[in-house]
């Protein structure tokens, strides 16, 4: 297996990646390569100021080695904000696997991969993201102990899924009580895009609470299945965030508010299960509060994965997660509150927060 590595202290040729890292302010990012599997992986680990960092492993078809790595700094970066916020022991860090999750896994694969994180010594503990799942982790584990989300069996917490839908349910509760002075989603029209295991798990939430779902994903098979299970009708994937809905909930990529969707958006409140909705979270954030949409920032919003699997660490407790997830609704009407009394949006004012608590910590 070869290795690339690039740290804050290191040179390199490419000061391409360095200025990168330094607009981020990352400690470390580490390329891999293993011949005989395909493997193909970035490991970024962004701030270990309050804790090793912690963060799950994308496995994702990127069309390029760039775009691999702006995903895997954005994400490792949302990660420390993410523990921050959520006041975890943990710092944030992220990784991608460049690659098909359909078409590309095996247990060697995932095992080279485990050696990868294994390398890193403890500084980063891995997880699963979008496409991944508990046997991935599994195959993970028989290399390196730096790993959670591991099945039950293995006396991990299983997929952290349904605790990351809870907390983006209890965020759509916080939001409404903030805009509407009710908690209330009954009735409510609610645009899910995505239908993966967050979405689904949020979408039975909601389905219970009598909300009126809509609900759209690139593989038509899984939103016509989806829907199935919860009475949401099915919307093509171009017209799901312009719909007239109260919520819209982006449970997929990334970026999905921008210079281009920004125009047409018809919705009340933004609060998604999805990491870094916004392209441009100054810009973007700004535009939205000039729309008077309100915009849950959304790793507030999707801590409950992170809580979960911290939870690992030392033992794990479920219903320690389950309590602190629904805290996340206490925490996102606190960002909103500061948001407005430093007339700030909520994205930059829950940055703000953050940014306290470490600078608190490094001290």
């Amino acid at each position: 297996m070869s290795e690339v590595s690039n740290t804050a202290h290191h040179s390199t040729n490419d000061l391409s990646i360095l200025q990168a890292m330094a607009a981020h302010g990352h400690e470390n990012v580490q390329f891999f390569h293993d011949e005989e599997t395909g493997l193909k992986a970035i490991i970024a680990v962004h701030d270990t100021t309050l804790g090793p960092s912690l963060g799950g492993t994308r496995m994702w078809p990127y069309a390029t080695e760039a775009e691999a790595l702006h995903d895997v700094l954005r994400l490792s970066r949302g990660m420390t904000y993410k523990a921050a916020i959520s006041g975890l022991a943990q710092g944030g860090g992220k990784a991608v696997i460049i690659g098909n999750s359909r078409t590309d896994k095996s247990e060697a694969l995932f095992r080279a991969f485990g050696r990868c994180v294994n390398r890193m010594g403890g500084s980063y503990i891995t997880a699963e993201d979008v496409g991944m799942d508990e046997e991935n982790m599994a195959w993970v584990r028989q290399e390196t102990s730096y790993v959670t989300g591991l099945p039950q069996a293995m006396g991990g917490s299983g997929d952290p899924s349904p605790y990351t839908a809870l907390g983006v349910y209890m965020s759509m509760k916080a939001s409404m009580k903030y805009r509407t002075g009710s908690d209330s989603l009954e009735g409510k029209k609610i645009a899910i895009q995505g239908a993966g295991h967050v979405a689904s798990y949020l979408a039975k939430h909601l389905q219970k609470e009598g909300a009126k779902l809509f609900i759209s994903d690139i593989y038509d098979e899984k939103a016509q299945k989806l829907a199935g299970d919860v009475g949401a009708q099915v919307v093509q994937p171009e017209k799901i965030l312009s719909l007239a809905v109260d919520i819209l909930s982006p449970c997929a990529l990334g970026g999905v508010i921008n210079d281009e969707t920004l125009p047409d958006l018809a919705c009340e409140l933004i609060v998604g299960g999805a990491n870094n909705i916004l392209w441009d979270e100054v810009s973007h954030g700004q535009a939205l509060k000039d729309k008077d949409i309100l915009f849950a920032p959304d790793y507030v919003v999707n801590a409950g994965g992170i809580i979960n699997i911290s939870n690992e660490i030392g033992g794990y407790n479920p219903e320690k997660a389950t309590e602190q997830t629904k805290a996340i609704y206490y925490t996102l009407l606190e960002v909103f509150e500061y948001a407005s009394k430093k007339n700030m949006t909520p994205n930059l004012a829950s940055n703000e927060l953050v940014e306290q608590r470490l600078k608190a910590a490094k001290k």
